[in-house]
């Protein structure tokens, strides 16, 4: 572990930085999503969805170790609800998103403006919009979208709990299984209406989209808050259920497991012993996902 990644494990970062970092990744990701969807059925490039996915995985690498590399309202209510964020942390997290993706989607619509090709801008970011009937490339109605938008946004929360939990969870890993699953659902939701399953994308996107797309933006936050809400709840779950009886000579190895085999070998502090308090928990900025990829993990 570097000594500035020991550095940050000593002094969490702030809420401000925090929230500057949750700003700065989610706007990234809806530069890519609109940019290459928008450009790439002009010219050609690489898949969408391959693209999002990726800017994910980067994301969460440069991010995680600041505020755990949510980059989506829907991650956040789920971390909320499985207990690894507190509440006014979370309803910070979503404001910073939802500021970060209207700036990205902004951008995107100034490029736009530039293109003499594009002679519409609102017209050109609504091929990026979220939709349904009609503006489904598949006709997909309502419902349908719903639903889809609650699986894909459920299954996404629960690879991003997942693999940021646990003893045996690798953080260098965790942004790819999550970019990976981004990716893959994205594939999935674009024939389908440009499905996001994250609301502050959907939101940056319809700003500057036609009027459609702010009209019927109510479905893609109730859709994947639902689906936050359940992955939430089942991760909550699991969590509780009774770890099984460690086996004889069964101690995880250093470095496998984020520190995790450093707790366990550290020897217990008496009862009568003043033990050291954790002030990044005590103040309010807990966060297992941003302590998940600073090293803190298990401790």
């Amino acid at each position: 572990m570097t000594s500035s990644v020991q550095a940050t494990a000593e002094h969490p970062p702030g809420l401000i930085a925090r929230l500057g970092a949750e700003a700065l990744g989610t706007m990234f990701l809806v530069l890519v999503a609109v940019g290459v969807k928008i450009f790439s059925t002009q010219q050609g490039g690489p898949a969408t969805a391959l693209a999002i996915g990726l800017s994910v995985t980067a994301g969460m690498i440069a991010f995680g170790y600041v505020s755990g590399g949510h980059f989506n309202p829907a991650i956040t209510l789920g971390n909320l609800i499985a207990g690894r964020i507190r509440a006014v942390a979370a309803l910070a997290y979503v404001v910073a998103q939802v500021i970060g993706a209207v700036v990205g989607a902004a951008l995107v619509y100034f490029v736009v403006l530039a293109s003499p090709v594009l002679a519409d801008a609102r017209a050109a970011l609504g091929t990026a919009a979220a939709g349904y009937g009609e503006h489904s490339a598949a006709q997909t109605q309502l419902a349908g979208v719903l639903l889809a938008e609650v699986i894909g946004t459920a299954i996404l929360v629960g690879v991003f709990l997942g693999a940021t939990a646990g003893r045996r969870a690798i953080a260098a890993l965790a942004p790819i299984a999550v970019g990976l699953a981004t990716a893959v659902l994205l594939q999935f939701g674009e024939i389908v209406g440009n499905l996001p399953f994250n609301p502050a994308r959907a939101t940056g996107q319809a700003f500057f989209s036609p009027s459609w797309a702010l009209e019927g933006l109510w479905l893609f936050w109730v859709g994947p808050l639902l689906g936050a809400a359940l992955a939430g709840f089942v991760f909550r779950g699991f969590s509780n259920f009774p770890a099984a009886a460690p086996v004889a000579g069964d101690v995880p190895e250093a470095g496998n497991d984020g520190g995790a085999a450093d707790a366990v070998q550290a020897p217990a502090v008496p009862a009568t012993a003043e033990a050291p308090v954790d002030r990044s928990r005590t103040a309010g900025t807990e966060d297992e996902a941003r302590d998940f990829f600073d090293g803190k993990k298990g401790q």
